[in-house]
């Protein structure tokens, strides 16, 4: 097989050479990534890897890495008012992406085979298995969630998570780095070729057999409502009043027209103990009258301890759980989490509670997966450009276990998923009035899939895999 030696570049061809693969990987990262080119968008970044010389392939991938990770600037810089802070998440992305990179470089060159094309894809799996489980904003950002309108492909996350969407999006691209670096000195690339084609065609096949699935059960009809407008500290009274007027306006049309489960964003407000009582009172008293039962988001500060929650009151007039949110996003670190679950039968159903950021965890979902959720009602608080993202994300965690999402947020989506991903309604919130939706969606018995069941153990796997090539390609080495 060729060596990096054999395909020398001047400076200014690597420079543009890494700007360009920059610039494709963009298109398939980012807040709205064309599913389709995260198929191959990283094979010229891994082809210049392959074919440069190590002093030269980790400040190309760098620089090329940084240029795709500039994708997510405008919804960083929204969400972190300090310039120099907002920059380091994107470098810490590119960072992780250069060292994925580097890593399948060197396994590739050190063992010389056909199927070193799996180091990047595993290494990728491992390492989105990794950031999910250990950083405080999870795997945010996966490159799973690029196949987010591939709903076949998809459905891969009822069977091996994330990290599966991860390790077959990945592969492609890697065999191809492989076939363009090296072409026929690589040996046994139709093997190669052959697992492609395999794994493509049965995660596709199975997709879209999992997609032909009726989806049976008892029907519910579910209310959502958004009004953008923050109520704040500095709110004055009357907006605050006109605000949750509002609200019980379009509560009570909604059920009017047969709603039955209502829900209301994420933190509607901040208030006292003083002002979380009187609203309890209000809410149970509203839900009581109409018979419906709602689920209101709202902070609690109680001289400086401050919680975000998620009341659901039922039928009766009680306030049937208070589930504290266990995820914050970087705006309200300020906030307490927690650890408890709610779970709740409504009708012949199981509902589970759980707020916006919650939701960006697969073990959160799983959590709820195993016990017995066929739905969760999910009050949701978005900084409007990642808002798509954010209910699709919320909606891979159905994917994963079976249930349907039920999802009302601020500055983002009202939208409901089944099952297996498919948003079957949605509208964009809005400013006061703000926006209502009603839809009627049967709700399948809870069936834990194979994910459920077996969690994160795939990619786990795939970093055991990678760490442990890279460890007997340093000894080779020596």
């Amino acid at each position: 097989m060729q060596s990096p030696a054999d395909f020398p570049l001047k400076p200014w061809q690597r420079v543009a050479a890494a700007i360009a693969a920059g610039i494709i990987l963009r298109f398939a990262v980012g807040m709205q990534p064309l599913w389709w080119m995260a198929w191959v968008a990283p094979t010229p970044l891994l082809v210049l890897a392959y074919r440069s010389p190590a002093r030269h392939a980790a400040w190309t991938t760098l620089l090329a890495t940084l240029i795709a990770a500039s994708a997510y600037a405008q919804f960083f810089f929204n969400v972190i008012p300090i310039p120099a802070l907002a920059l380091l998440p994107m470098l810490g992305m590119a960072v992780t992406w250069s060292l994925i990179v580097l890593g399948a470089r060197r396994i590739v060159l050190h063992f010389r085979a056909w199927w070193t094309a799996l180091a990047f894809p595993a290494l990728w799996a491992g390492a989105d298995t990794l950031m999910a489980a250990a950083l405080p904003d999870g795997n945010w950002g996966s490159y799973g969630y690029s196949q987010a309108d591939n709903l076949p492909i998809m459905q891969l996350a009822s069977l091996l998570g994330v990290a599966g969407l991860v390790f077959v999006v990945t592969l492609l691209a890697s065999a191809l780095a492989l076939m363009l670096a090296f072409g026929r000195s690589m040996p046994h690339l139709r093997r190669l070729s052959a697992l492609n084609a395999v794994l493509l065609i049965g995660a596709t096949v199975y997709g879209m057999a999992r997609l032909q699935t009726t989806v049976e059960g008892p029907e519910a009809a579910f209310g959502l409502v958004a009004i953008d407008d923050y109520i704040g500290s500095k709110t004055p009274a009357s907006i605050s009043a006109a605000i949750w007027q509002q609200y019980d306006h379009h509560i009570e049309t909604l059920a009017a027209q047969g709603g039955q489960v209502i829900v209301l964003p994420e933190k509607i407000a901040v208030v006292s103990p003083a002002e979380s009582a009187r609203l309890q009172q209000h809410f149970a008293e509203l839900a009581a009258r109409l018979k419906v039962w709602i689920t209101v988001g709202i902070g609690v500060d109680k001289e400086g301890h401050r919680t975000n929650l998620a009341w659901l009151f039922s039928p009766e007039g009680k306030l049937d759980a208070n589930y504290q949110k266990h995820h914050l996003a970087p705006p309200e670190r300020e906030f307490e989490p927690s650890t408890e679950y709610a779970v709740r039968s409504i009708g012949k159903s199981s509902f589970g509670l759980a707020i916006c950021k919650d939701m960006h965890f697969a073990a959160m979902g799983r959590a709820y997966g195993q016990r017995g959720a066929s739905a969760m009602l999910v009050p949701a608080w978005d900084f409007q450009v990642d808002g798509p993202l954010a209910a699709k994300m919320t909606a891979t965690r159905g994917i994963e276990n079976g249930f349907s999402v039920v999802r009302a947020s601020r500055e983002g989506w009202l939208s409901i998923s089944d099952p297996y991903g498919r948003i079957v309604a949605r509208t964009d919130s809005a400013f006061m009035p703000g926006k209502a939706l009603l839809y009627k969606a049967k709700l399948p018995a809870a069936a834990a899939t194979l994910y459920t069941r077996t969690g994160d153990i795939f990619g786990w796997l795939c970093g055991v895999a990678a760490l442990t090539l890279l460890m007997l390609s340093l000894r080779r080495q020596r």
